[in-house]
């Protein structure tokens, strides 16, 4: 399955808005979430990969932008779908609240949750998550590490992009012993959690090297005893009522 973005089209000569890729060509991106430059977007991509549909197509961090967004992009990718280019719709983004505007005011078939339905962070499932479930929109579930403080909560490592402050890298080391006293790694949890929500039905990591995939292959295949989620909400380290595999 294959999944791509809208909402930034990459133009010589347009300042740059982060870091590049080594080795990228000289192009950044312009964020563009009109109709024109939706299709535009969409064309370049299937031109650059050789493809003639998409699977996924999500509009991207549309914090900003949410008008045009869903008056221009969400109906041009609502076209897109009818006459077959793409199957399905989706928005990716870090935020819960904005994605529970979309589900209630058009037809998508999936969200990517960024960073919102962690084992640090459960803020999707006060109102995106249930609201999903209802509504029959598909969670992908993203950035399950928070930026690898779940992965390795030791000083030094990130959150949300950024160097964690101190506070989160206890509050994950809290975590990460929960988990070794019932036998259990961290990352294992981390990445087992989100998979416990009705709505969540794919959970996505990044890998830099085959060990990492394997590694995470085996995190997802690891047993997780009842009494590791138990003793986790029994901290309030886990929201109370949220739904564990």
């Amino acid at each position: 399955m294959l999944a791509t973005k809208v909402g930034r089209l990459l133009r010589a000569g347009a300042p740059p808005q982060s870091e590049t890729f080594p080795d990228a060509p000289p192009l950044n991106p312009v964020f563009d979430f009109s109709y024109d430059g939706v299709m535009r977007s969409v064309e370049e991509s299937v031109a650059r990969l050789g493809i003639e549909r998409i699977d996924i197509l999500h509009i991207h961090d549309p914090d900003d932008h949410f008008a045009e967004a869903l008056s221009e992009a969400y109906p041009a990718l609502d076209r897109l779908r009818a006459e077959g280019t793409i199957t399905a719709v989706g928005a990716g983004m870090n935020q819960a609240e904005m994605l529970a505007r979309f589900a209630r005011e058009a037809n998508f078939d999936c969200f990517l949750l960024a960073g919102r339905y962690t084992l640090l962070d459960q803020v999707g499932l006060k109102e995106l998550l249930p609201l999903c479930a209802e509504r029959g929109i598909a969670i992908i579930a993203g950035g399950v590490f928070n930026s690898g403080i779940l992965a390795d909560p030791t000083p030094g490592t990130h959150y949300n992009y950024k160097a964690a402050p101190d506070e989160l890298v206890q509050l994950a080391g809290r975590i990460k012993a929960v988990c070794e006293r019932h036998g259990v790694s961290q990352k294992a949890a981390a990445i087992q959690f989100p998979l416990g929500h009705p709505a969540v039905q794919t959970v996505l990591t990044g890998c830099r090297s085959v060990d990492e995939l394997n590694e995470n292959v085996e995190a997802f295949q690891a047993p997780i005893p009842p009494a590791a989620w138990d003793e986790l909400k029994a901290d309030g380290l886990l929201v109370a009522d949220a739904p564990v595999p």
